[in-house]
C-alpha cells in the first residue's frame, strides 16, 4: 500500500483580529467622554463589545465604531403646531 503523509497545515493568512491595536478602559472612557467607571460597569452589563486578553479587557476599535452608530438616535420630526400659544 502506499504511504499517506500527514502535511502540517498552513498557518491562517487571515489578519482580520490583527487590524490594529486594541484600546484599554482608559483610552476607550476618554474617547467616549465618560469616567472609565462607567466603561466598567458597561462591560459588566456587557452592554459594550470587548475582548478579554487573560485577564484584561481589551476593545476593537472598529467593533466600537459599529457599536457607537447602533447607539445613534435619530431625531424625531416635528410636525407643524395647528396653533401658536403666543398668539
Amino acid at each position: 500500500m502506499g504511504s499517506k503523509t500527514k502535511t502540517a497545515a498552513a498557518p491562517a493568512t487571515d489578519t482580520s483580529l490583527l487590524r490594529g491595536p486594541l484600546l484599554g478602559i482608559d483610552a476607550v472612557a476618554e474617547a467616549l467622554g465618560v469616567t472609565s467607571r462607567h466603561v466598567q460597569r458597561l462591560v459588566s452589563e456587557r452592554r459594550i463589545p470587548f475582548l478579554k486578553v487573560g485577564r484584561f479587557v481589551r476593545f476593537d476599535p472598529g467593533a466600537l465604531n459599529v457599536w457607537l452608530d447602533q447607539q445613534r438616535v435619530e431625531p424625531v420630526r416635528s410636525t407643524p403646531r395647528d396653533y401658536a400659544p403666543w398668539r
